[in-house]
């Protein structure tokens, strides 16, 4: 007869109270704390690969819902999505699990709310693992207006576009499960468009709709199956997309919220993950370069071969031995 798993290393769920509501996380393991957020447009799930690897090896993996995904609350208005807030929940998922201290690693959006957890609370978050996003100091020009030049008169970057309230959702909610399967293999490896493509999927022409430059609809990467879309897409189908989106649209009020820590690095122990494939790599190569000044602790900086954006899911294996080979030396 096969036994059961231990209870510490069985997959389970659990609601925290926080400021704006209340928080889901899922849990699996014991030992020290690690943290796990997810970017955009993703939810707990994204680190399904991870729970188990990082438990079996002897720690306390939880994947939180951001506030607006999944199970979390998705408190209204747009302010509600500073980064600020987005810090305090993390500060209040360690505490409602009577834990200390913790180690926090994040991807994509969830890079930069790990970063800046750092940043913010050394004593809370003892080291940050960022996947895919590097971390760059906060400063610099307002975001709107530096989103606004790329693309030309002619084409919207991303973030511009995702940034006017109700436009995106208007894309994407009539159509969650084909919107996201666009969005997922356009930033995959092995379905994104050429890099020699004159119409990259990052920008959309004036007027007109983020989808039109996905791939093919039905091509799936190999990372994804059925099951795991229809599980993203039962989540956005649930709560709507503007949560998620919401993150966005309050850049201009972090880089007012986050100048008195303009320039200022990151000082504890840090891990680097990213895709060679990924547009983040390229697009914040400058970032990368200027690790030994922002991230003064780091351990290593990987960037995987003909890997994308997806780096967790798309390589799970890598991510997780690069995971725990660093987390033991912070048990050093």
């Amino acid at each position: 007869m096969q036994s059961e798993p231990s209870p510490a290393l069985r997959l389970s769920h659990r609601i925290v109270e926080a400021p704006a509501g209340r928080l889901h996380l899922v849990e699996q393991g014991a030992g020290p704390l690690v943290l796990l957020v997810h970017g955009f447009p993703e939810s707990w799930y994204s680190w399904r690969r991870q729970l188990p690897a990082l438990a079996a090896a002897g720690y306390r993996a939880v994947a939180v819902d951001v506030r607006g995904y999944g199970r979390s609350s998705g408190p209204a208005g747009t302010d509600a999505y500073r980064m600020l807030d987005l810090v305090a929940d993390n500060v209040t998922v360690v505490r409602a699990l009577g834990e200390e201290t913790a180690v926090v690693v994040g991807h994509d959006w969830g890079s930069t709310i790990a970063a800046t957890s750092a940043l913010l609370h050394p004593e809370v978050f003892r080291a940050v693992g960022l996947l895919s996003v590097p971390y760059a100091p906060p400063g610099g020009p307002r975001p709107t207006d530096v989103f606004s030049r790329i693309g030309g008169p002619e084409q919207e970057f991303y973030v511009s576009y995702f940034q006017e309230p109700g436009r995106a959702e208007a894309e994407i909610e009539p159509d969650v499960r084909g919107w996201l399967a666009g969005f997922y293999a356009a930033l995959s490896a092995d379905t994104m468009p050429a890099r020699d493509e004159p119409d990259p999927h990052f920008v959309t022409r004036r007027g007109g709709r983020l989808r039109d430059r996905f791939p093919s609809a039905g091509t799936l990467p190999s990372w994804l199956t059925e099951a795991d879309l229809d599980f993203y897409a039962g989540e956005f189908e649930r709560t709507g997309m503007t949560g998620a989106l919401n993150r966005y649209r309050a850049m201009d009020r972090d880089w007012e919220d986050l100048a008195p820590y303009r320039g200022a690095p990151v000082e504890q122990p840090s891990l680097f993950i990213g895709g060679t494939l990924d547009a983040s790599t390229t697009w914040m190569s400058d970032a990368i370069d200027a690790f030994p000044t922002a991230l003064p602790a780091l351990s290593a900086s990987h960037l995987l071969e003909d890997c994308g954006h997806w780096v967790q899911q798309e390589r799970p294996a890598e991510v997780n031995r690069l995971l725990v080979d660093w987390l033991a030396t912070l048990r050093a």
